[in-house]
């Protein structure tokens, strides 16, 4: 193989680490789904290079929808219009839905699967009445499934901060889930993801707040195909998972260890519906399709590698990982610019995007990396380091 040349990144302190591009890892991908797991990555939006700024939201569709084929082509499913599709920093409510439906439309061209957030975003900060926060919920559920989709409940800023108690959270929750045509996937974001959302379900105590959504799941078990868990708590999860009715599944949204929780234990496993996965994506196809032959220690010896990077792409404040996800995506080919829905690629700093490269580097993440460390050099030469 041709030697490449090494490029020099920033590093701490005004200072410089050279890199050597590394061959790309040799994975044996798949192009079909997941059949021992039930499998999304959430996807990005592409900014349209020529608008993107801090007051602009344009989006460069045809990039983005891009971007899904490349997922399906991975066998993986996609999460549509959620948090890593900067939903609360940058994409509105309205977008959102036309994102959902270009996405839905574009799924059924070629059978690749798609789940779709909801929310109550077309409210402003509130607080609101109860009733209004589940109307504004039961009008985005309605678009969603009128289009063809089903819904990922995501949690609610208006309703953290409009409810009194886990009481309130109780009742518009089963109202939204009364109106539902088709079984939907709760999402309980921590508010290490969005600070606004602490204190959601009516509790400060992680296990006060378990037992609240635990009975709402009971008593809408027909309405809940399962509940997707951000709140980075390996042990949390696996406890809550156990604790879920036959039929319910967990998907991990545990971006630090996604790894042991997919593999799952004598007692059960997590499904996946992960932004780890719009990062890693080459990985979690060869990882899957080893699963999905019953090589659990060929899934690890794949997945687990990627751990560490995950972990640096969210670290606090983790609600920037948007921006390692765009990073990497513009690294490896995906799209042509590293540009963000109203800047938001300013919110991690050059030597944590270096840092980023790095990572990704050593694990042969980058299937041309000629191109990726050509890309990364000009992007920190054009910046001025």
């Amino acid at each position: 193989m041709k030697t490449l040349n090494a490029i020099a990144l920033p590093a701490l302190g005004g200072k410089y680490r050279t890199i050597e591009p590394a061959a790309p890892a040799a994975l044996e991908i798949s192009t079909t789904p997941s059949i021992s797991r039930a499998v999304y990555a959430a996807g990005h939006v592409v900014a349209d290079p020529f608008q993107a700024s801090a007051g602009s939201s344009s989006i460069d569709w045809d990039a983005t929808l891009s971007v899904r084929h490349e997922l399906w082509g991975l066998g993986l499913g996609v999460a549509e219009s959620m948090d890593t599709a900067q939903r609360g920093m940058g994409l509105d409510a309205k977008q959102a839905l036309i994102l959902a439906r270009r996405t839905l439309a574009e799924a059924r061209s070629v059978g690749g699967a798609v789940v779709v957030g909801i929310g109550t975003d077309q409210l402003g900060p509130g607080p609101y009445p109860l009733a209004e926060i589940a109307d504004a919920y039961a009008e985005q559920l309605a678009g969603v499934e009128e289009a063809g989709g089903r819904a990922v409940m995501m949690a609610s800023r208006q309703l953290a901060l409009s409810a009194k108690g886990p009481d309130d959270y109780l009742a518009v929750y089963s109202q939204v889930l009364g109106a539902s045509q088709e079984p939907v996937i709760l999402h309980w974001l921590g508010s290490m993801f969005d600070p606004s959302l602490s204190g959601y379900w009516g509790h400060q105590s992680t296990s006060a707040a378990s037992q609240t959504v635990l009975d709402l799941i009971g008593s809408n078990r027909e309405k809940v195909a399962g509940i997707k868990i951000s709140l980075l708590d390996k042990e949390h999860e696996i406890d809550f998972r156990r604790r879920l009715p036959a039929g319910v599944r967990l998907f991990t949204g545990d971006d630090f260890n996604y790894a042991e929780l997919i593999a799952g234990d004598e007692h059960g496993h997590s499904d996946a519906l992960l932004g780890a996965f719009a990062a890693v994506p080459r990985f979690a196809s060869a990882a899957l399709s080893r699963l999905d032959r019953g090589d659990a220690d060929g899934f690890r010896r794949i997945l687990e590698p990627t751990v560490p990077l995950s972990r640096l792409i969210f670290e606090a404040p983790t609600q920037y990982y948007k921006v390692g996800v765009v990073w990497l995506s513009y690294l490896n080919g995906w799209q042509s610019h590293f540009r963000m829905l109203g800047g938001l690629e300013t919110g991690r700093s050059l030597v944590h995007l270096a840092d980023v490269f790095e990572s990704a580097n050593s694990l042969g993440l980058f299937p041309d990396p000629e191109l990726s460390a050509a890309r990364a050099h000009a992007y920190f030469r054009g910046q001025g380091v």
